[in-house]
Parts: structure tokens; sequence; C-alpha cells
């Protein structure tokens, strides 16, 4: 069920106005985290979030930046939390995480939680990214619509990323807004990543999950996008062949998400 989803993160937000901007150091890195559950445990790990592990993260020193559940079924509507986490480095990240794991509390929170059986049907991925030069703040905050968020990958073939990313610095970020989408962050893989040099992730913003299709089909038939698209591949696309080259999984913010 969530085979599809696994491939996209391991194979691998116009701006709003949010109240708190979260805005990454050079030094900093963001985390992007995937947890499967077993089945019908989905509701036991949310609780577990929202009532403990969300606070205890900030205690030990990472900063929550937004928690999604996909939309559909075979991306893991039913058993997957995606979040990203923010923290001052790669090794503050592990420290954290140990600080975290022997922390009392959330030793009784997970215990408690655990009565009725497991939660997590294997460990987390962990994926560390840096943001682009182009991303916009990472900011968290309430937009004025229950909107959804996509979250998309791009693989690009060997000595491709360069391009790429000069293609969405010049053209394809300026079009998605003209389109009607809202860029929340865009990020690569960081350098001790096998990834880093053929990956890029990045988290649209949709009014609705229509809305984000329909901003797609104007975007991709855009006279401007197609003359871009057609200029930066001269030699060969910027993208491997489908599937692989252009992941997108569609999410839904949770209760307790920092960015909604």
């Amino acid at each position: 069920m969530t085979r599809r989803l696994l491939l996209t993160l391991s194979s691998v937000f116009a701006l709003s106005s949010f109240p708190a901007s979260v805005s990454a150091a050079p030094s900093e890195v963001y985390e992007l985290r995937i947890y499967t559950t077993n089945e019908g445990k989905l509701d036991a790990l949310l609780a577990r979030f929202r009532d403990h592990t969300c606070r205890l993260f900030e205690k030990h020193g990472m900063t929550n930046i937004g928690y999604w559940v996909p939309l559909a079924e075979e991306d893991g509507a039913s058993n997957t939390l995606i979040y990203i986490l923010k923290h001052a480095s790669e090794e503050a990240a592990k420290t954290s995480f140990a600080a975290f794991g022997k922390d009392p509390e959330w030793q009784a929170a997970r215990k408690a939680s655990e009565e009725g059986g497991k939660i997590l049907a294997k460990p987390p991925q962990s994926i560390f990214m840096q943001t682009t030069d182009y991303s916009p703040p990472i900011q968290t905050g309430s937009a004025d619509s229950s909107r959804v968020f996509e979250l998309r990958t791009y693989t690009t073939p060997p000595g491709k990323l360069d391009a790429l990313h000069e293609r969405f610095r010049n053209h394809t970020m300026k079009l998605f807004s003209k389109h009607g989408m809202t860029h929340i962050g865009y990020w690569t893989p960081t350098p001790s990543s096998p990834d880093a040099d053929h990956k890029l992730i990045y988290i649209l913003s949709h009014a609705s999950h229509e809305a984000g299709l329909a901003s797609f089909t104007a975007f991709r038939q855009d006279p401007e996008w197609i003359t871009a698209k057609a200029a930066s591949e001269k030699d060969g696309s910027l993208t491997l062949p489908q599937p692989e080259g252009v992941k997108s999984i569609y999410l839904r913010p949770t209760d307790f998400s920092p960015t909604r």
C-alpha cells in the first residue's frame, strides 16, 4: 500500500504570510521523516505525537516544521505520517534524538501508547536536507483556508541537477506562482547523502487537490514554460523518465502541525 510512497522518498511551500519564520542559517539542516504504522495504529501514532512527541522534540532542541498524512490510500493514507524537523546540524540531530530517546517522559509515553500493540511496522525513514538558494524562507503557520500540500521529488540524470536548479530559479517558481501554487520549501539532500547530486525535494500548497491538478495543467500549457523547458533540455531531459523522474504525493496537515 505504501510502496509508491516509500519509493518516492527513499529514491529520494506566491509565498503566504505566516506568523512565525524559521528560516535556516547556513549550517542548519532539515530532516524529512516517514513513519509507517501497523494496521489500525495511525490514530495512536498521531495521538502520541499530539500529546507528547512534538513537545519533547522541542525540549531537546528540535524545531517542528510540519506534519502530514497522505490523501490517497496508495500513498499511505491509513498508515503513514510524514513530517519535517529543523536541526542546528546533522550532528545536533543525532545528539537531540539520543537525549529524546532517554527522556523518562518519552519512555513512559511510548510504553503507554503501545499497551495494545506495537505502533510502527518498521524503523522510521530519514532524509537530511538543505535548502536551495532559491527556496523561500521556511515558515510555519496556518493559512486562511483548509489547503492541501504536495510533496514532489525530482530525480535527475548524472550532471543535470545544476541545470534543474537554474530552471527553477529563473522560470519554474515564477510560473508556479502565476498559476496559483504556493511555495513552501525547496531542498536537496545534504552532501552526506548518496542522493545529494541528483535529487530535488520540494513542497507546494494548493487550495485543494483538484486545484493543484488544475494548476499543473495550466502550468504545463503555458507558452513561457514550454519555451523554458525546451531551451533547458537541448542536451537531454533534466529528469529521469517516468515513473522515477518526477513523483508527487498530496498531503493533508495533521491538526497539530505547525504548518497548515
